[in-house]
């Protein structure tokens, strides 16, 4: 596994992941994935499930039938993995800006204000809907989901692609991310990493436990150390 490296200083674009640095969604993902795997009598664990960060959703399904010992063909996966976004979804229903994790929309604002080009880099193939939900899907550029990638995180497709589409290089770019696949996918990219929650994200430049009381200074400071 590559090291955070120091690159240009010269920020343009900050990119974030979704789930886990915009909205704590991934207790619905857990609800839901849950539901599929009491279909075969498998009991889904915390820590299983925060092995499903970043992974694409066919994949989180393979993973899991894997575990449960299921042996399912490709068609089947897929159709489990629709029931499984069918469930999400329905929980995401009740999403508001109040979803928001603290401090976020502060600093993303804080970031559009000074001309810096935002954009979403994220796994789901749901981004939009639920950043429509949380009423800031207005406020970045580029929203790179899903189902605009082949590759899956630490591959850095979503991540590269998200650069490309603001016109910008790679390491002018900063990338906000919670998982360990996602800190090395942005890392693949050639891009700066500030890792975000209580996980050891210990490959990123720098790692803060939210967005409360952070600010542009902060981050210049330590992208600088």
């Amino acid at each position: 596994m590559s090291s955070a490296i120091n690159l240009n200083l010269d920020i343009k674009g900050m990119i974030f992941d979704l789930d886990g640095v915009i909205a704590d969604t991934a207790h619905l993902h857990y609800k839901a994935w849950c539901k599929i795997a009491w279909q075969w009598k498998f009991n889904l664990s915390v820590d299983q499930n925060e092995k499903l960060k970043g992974v694409s959703r066919n994949n989180a399904m393979r993973k899991i039938a894997n575990w449960a010992g299921k042996n399912l063909s490709e068609k089947e996966l897929e159709n489990f993995a629709d029931q499984k976004n069918a469930f999400y979804l329905n929980y995401c229903e009740s999403l508001s800006p109040e979803d928001t994790l603290p401090g976020v929309v502060s600093f993303i604002d804080q970031c559009r204000r000074t001309g810096m080009k935002l954009a979403v880099g994220s796994a789901s193939k749901n981004a939009k809907i639920i950043l429509q939900k949380l009423q800031i899907i207005d406020v970045f550029q580029i929203i790179v989901d899903g189902n605009m990638v082949e590759k899956s995180k630490p591959h850095p497709e979503v991540f590269l692609k998200a650069a490309e589409l603001m016109k910008i290089k790679p390491s002018d770019c900063v990338v906000f991310e919670d998982s360990q696949s996602g800190i090395q996918a942005a890392i693949n990219a050639g891009m700066m990493t500030i890792g975000i929650g209580s996980s050891d994200l210990g490959d990123c430049n720098a790692q803060i436990q939210s967005f409360e009381k952070y600010n542009l200074n902060k981050l210049i400071s330590q992208i600088n150390n």
